[in-house]
Formats: structure tokens, sequence, C-alpha cells
């Protein structure tokens, strides 16, 4: 029983202590807007606005790939 609470302990320390999501160094917004949320697939990273957009970018080579207007 031990032996596994030291497992257990030993995985636990070990998930929490990853570096987490490989985020874009350098993010270029339009003017005026400011973020409020990101997130991210293996091929993009989408950037919520408090304009109430969700801009898509490509993660590759940053380009903007779709502007997508929240009602």
């Amino acid at each position: 029983m031990l032996i596994g609470v030291v497992v257990v302990v030993g995985l636990l320390v070990t998930r929490l202590s990853s570096k987490g999501p490989d985020l874009p160094q350098m993010i270029t917004l339009p003017d005026g807007s400011t973020a409020t949320a990101f997130t991210q697939g293996d091929t993009w990273y989408a950037i919520v606005t408090s304009e109430n957009q969700i801009l898509i970018y490509n993660r590759t080579d940053g380009e903007m790939r779709q502007t997508i207007e929240i009602k």
C-alpha cells in the first residue's frame, strides 16, 4: 500500500510540474483588439478578443486564417 501511495504521488508531481502548452512567441492582433482568451490545436491557435471576435491563426507562420464574429 505504501508503494502505491508513493507511485501516485510521484505521478502527480511529474504531471503537475510539466511546462504546459507551447505558446507562440509573438502574437500580432488587429489595432484596438485586446485578447481575453487563448486556445490551440495541432495546426492553429485562436484568440478571443474583447470585441467579440475569435481570431484563428496558422501555427507555422502566424498568418491569420479566419475571423469569426460572436453575436
